[in-house]
């Protein structure tokens, strides 16, 4: 094994399936006015035509129990019927499997950044299937001529299954089948929902080199049966007999052990990144070519299941916050534990793969040059895809790790399901806000899950009044009329309150937000920060590529 691993060492390979990272020129949006980096895209209108025919429940929203192992949960049946006429290519690679409610994108990230050193989609449906060294996403002539050689296949599936095969079933099958035609040695899979009926989980335990399982937390509750236990079943379904599982963390008590007896009735030996013998510390926040980045301290002891050790000191991890440390701990547990089963990863490529790791979307500053693009100047503005209340929380001590004291204006689109009071009350609880512009972005080139402007304000005043936090609530054309006044407009905007605001368009309300933040803090540092969902970060950076 450790042999065939060096020898591929170009081959390791990354399967990112994220539901969260969509794009307005993405999967599941008609080809029809896609604003493309290059004509190569236009390769794949065949492509994205037939996967915008197919049921997408991102754009419709997931079943209640969709994700539960129940007579209410997705049928494996179908994924298994679809592979099984692809000749199984899932069987022709080894896997690490992730699930998590959160982290799975970033741990998914360092993984293949590690072997890659011995990659969702944001612009383009390429990048949910990268190859290689470099993690670059498939050239869209390889996915064309995969897609046309494997649609009669698909279509049978389809049939077979009385149309009701999904996107997201699609999608899978078609990287499944690129990645067994391109040999690759190790694919690094994110499931999309939960996990036991994730289209992912047609994995089998002797094509499985791990299981992780990052956090077990709230989101979509109602289509993983409505509590942490049942969402914690659910996750456990990716464990598989024999196969090691990484657990991420740290969990409640009682929901770790949900997961450790799972792994318990399969055999599975269990190494914890949140265990009392791992050790982790950010030491200090520092400056790379502007960019910030935290120096961090990994020390690493199992000896419960698997026996293994790893230290790693004063690295600089680009991905900040204490919740990316933690990943990153994850990440390493699962590489060291991969080297221990034969696999070919040197300390070096450990060290090389969190510390070359970046990834868009999560607390990423834009550059100078792109923040004029937007019409900004002289502004420093940050996005992140934060779109819980634990990753509002986790954003906001970020921010304040980094830049103590920093004032903030916020723009902010949301999904109809997510929990917007909660949201809200992380931002206005631990971050002094100046402005809060609350706008929209469509999700999966939709609209049918994107919360109105109005109403995410509706929710921010809620949230606010709890807090007893003053705010100005202005209507939507007023902050334009505000901005036009230099006397009294300036004024009111000097006033000792929060301002808040429904702006329908994105970059409007990155303008104002803009604005008001210079009014208020003069020379004095601000950051603007979009957040609320992959799909506005998604919509400011293919704004930036057209």
């Amino acid at each position: 094994m450790a042999t065939k691993a060096l020898n591929f060492l170009g081959r390791y390979t990354i399967l990112s399936l994220r539901k969260q990272l969509r794009s307005s020129m993405g999967m599941g949006v008609s080809f029809r006015g896609l604003c493309t980096r290059s004509g190569e895209e236009l390769e794949l209108k065949d492509f994205m035509e037939y996967m915008d025919s197919l049921k997408n429940y991102e754009k419709l929203g997931v079943p209640k129990g969709a994700g539960t192992d129940s007579d209410d949960g997705f049928d494996l049946g179908r994924m298994r019927t679809l592979m099984e006429l692809l000749d199984n290519p899932q069987s022709r690679f080894k896997a690490i499997h992730i699930a998590g409610t959160k982290g799975k994108g970033s741990t998914a990230a360092f993984i293949s950044n590690i072997l890659r050193a011995e990659g969702p989609h944001i612009l383009t449906i390429r990048e949910r299937m990268t190859l290689g060294r470099f993690g670059e996403p498939v050239s869209a002539k390889t996915l064309n001529s995969l897609f046309h050689r494997i649609k009669e296949i698909i279509d049978r599936g389809r049939k077979l299954e009385n149309g009701r095969i999904s996107h997201f079933e699609v999608l899978t099958a078609t990287a499944f089948k690129l990645f067994a035609e391109e040999n690759v040695d190790i694919a690094v899979i994110e499931a999309g929902l939960g996990g036991a009926r994730d289209a992912t989980n047609v994995i089998c335990s002797t094509g499985l080199a791990a299981s992780v399982i990052t956090t077990i937390g709230e989101e979509h509750l109602a289509a993983l049966g409505g509590s942490l236990e049942s969402i914690a079943v659910a996750k456990s379904g990716i464990i598989k007999s024999g196969c090691p599982v990484v657990l991420g963390g740290p969990f409640l008590p009682h929901i770790e052990k949900i997961l450790r007896d799972k792994a318990s009735l399969m055999s599975s030996p269990v190494v914890s990144a949140s265990d009392c013998g791992q050790r982790s510390k950010i030491n200090g926040i520092s400056f790379v070519d502007s960019r910030p980045c935290q120096s961090c301290d990994i020390v690493i002891q199992a000896e419960r299941d698997l026996n293994m050790s790893f230290e790693l000191l004063d690295f600089k991890l680009f991905m900040l916050g204490s919740h990316q440390l933690q990943n990153a701990v994850t990440a390493t547990c699962t590489a060291v534990c991969l080297r221990d089963l034969g696999w070919k990863i040197s300390d070096g490529s450990i060290r090389t793969g969190l510390e070359n790791m970046c990834l868009l979307g999560r607390s990423q500053f834009l550059t100078s040059k792109e923040a004029e693009a937007l019409g900004l100047s002289n502004a420093m503005m940050m996005l992140d895809g934060a779109h819980t209340k634990e990753s509002a929380k986790a954003l906001v001590d970020t921010i304040q790790m980094t830049f103590p004291g920093v004032h903030l204006a916020l723009v902010v689109a949301m999904a109809s399901d997510k929990d917007h009071l909660g949201f809200a009350r992380e931002f206005l609880s631990g971050a002094q806000i100046e402005a809060v512009f609350l706008t929209e972005a469509s999700i999966a080139g939709s609209k049918s899950r994107t919360t109105s402007a109005s109403f995410l304000k509706d929710s921010w005043i809620q949230a606010s009044e709890e807090l007893g936090i003053a705010t100005l609530p202005e209507k939507i054309a007023e902050p334009q009329e505000l901005l036009k006044d230099q006397v009294d407009g300036c004024a009111r905007l000097l006033e000792n309150k929060t301002f808040l605001a429904a702006e329908a368009s994105l970059l409007s309300s990155i303008k104002f937000a803009n604005q008001i933040l210079r009014v208020r803090m003069g020379n004095e540092l601000g950051i603007i920060v979009v957040t609320g969902s992959l799909h506005i970060v998604s919509s400011v950076l293919a704004t930036l590529h057209c």
